[in-house]
């Protein structure tokens, strides 16, 4: 069976450099149809608890990051102490406040953090900035 070419009912834009059409921008995340129509989804996404989210809540405030480093003969663990500047899913940067020097760790190596003052600290599921009164301080 032959099926007819495929021609799209919707009036694409056409983009002026090389006449090219081009489907409209569907907003991210949002399911289509098998008809061809946007279905907008309003529901609110969450950031999970993961330790790199809480570190994120937490950067300018100095921590005590506590590392161990397996079949390393000179320095199996060692400690870190510095202000928190970034966390990502892999790592985290400090930086000496006598000094500035900045040190990258790597999460595999992180035991655990400990840090002399409050934490922010943001449940998952529960939307608003971190720094509102919502936000729980540990």
């Amino acid at each position: 069976m032959i099926y007819p070419q495929y021609r799209p009912t919707m009036n694409y834009k056409v983009n002026n450099n090389n006449n090219a059409a081009y489907p409209p921008a569907i907003p991210l995340g949002n399911p289509i149809t098998p008809q061809g129509t946007v279905t907008v989804n309003n529901t609110p996404t969450y950031e999970q608890s993961y330790i790199e989210n809480i570190l994120r809540l937490n950067l300018g405030k100095v921590g005590t990051f506590y590392m161990t480093y397996e079949n390393n003969r000179e320095w199996n663990a060692k400690i870190f102490k510095g202000v928190l500047e970034a966390a990502g899913r892999d790592h985290i940067i400090i930086s000496d406040p006598n000094t500035g020097v900045r040190t990258i760790l790597l999460m595999v190596n992180l035991d655990y953090a400990t840090f002399d003052e409050p934490l922010t600290y943001q449940y998952p599921g529960v939307i608003g900035n971190p720094a509102n009164p919502n936000a729980r301080r540990i």
